[in-house]
Formats: structure tokens, C-alpha cells, sequence
């Protein structure tokens, strides 16, 4: 093999690499705007549940505040007729 098919074959190999390193680069190009896309979904999903999470902590403090007046109510009316009947 002369000098320069050595020069001729080395470049084609260099060429080769450069090409394979483009088509990588476009590959985690590619990877990386869908994880970012993942990412934002995410993200969404999670502040969509801490808004679910505060509505539902809302509507239980609202039936707390319903219900157990009226628990007490009427534990307190069983308790009268209790200790007036017997």
C-alpha cells in the first residue's frame, strides 16, 4: 500500500467516524427534545394532581365542618333520651 492510499484510506475512515458521530448527535438530538417533552407532561400531570389534592382537602374540611356538628348533634339527642327514659 502506497503513501497515498494510506492518506486516501485514512480519510475515508475519518469521514466514516465523522458521520457516524453526526448521526448519534442527531439521535440524542432528537432523544433529548422528547425527554424534554416528557419532562413538560410530567410536570403537568404533577400540578394537575396537586390541584386535585387541594379541592379534595378543601371538600373534606367543608363535610368536616357539616358533618361533625351534626354527629354531635345527635349523639347529644341520644344521650338525652337516654338518660330521660331510663
Amino acid at each position: 500500500m502506497t503513501d497515498e492510499q494510506y492518506r486516501h484510506e485514512s480519510l475515508n475512515v475519518l469521514r466514516e467516524i465523522r458521520d457516524g458521530q453526526q448521526a448519534i448527535l442527531a439521535q440524542l438530538s432528537a432523544q433529548r427534545t422528547l425527554a424534554e417533552e416528557q419532562v413538560a407532561r410530567s410536570r403537568d400531570k404533577v400540578d394537575e394532581s396537586i390541584g386535585l389534592q387541594k379541592l379534595a382537602l378543601q371538600r373534606q374540611r367543608t363535610i368536616a365542618l357539616i358533618a361533625v356538628p351534626g354527629i354531635l348533634a345527635c349523639i347529644a339527642a341520644i344521650a338525652y333520651l337516654v338518660l330521660r327514659y331510663f
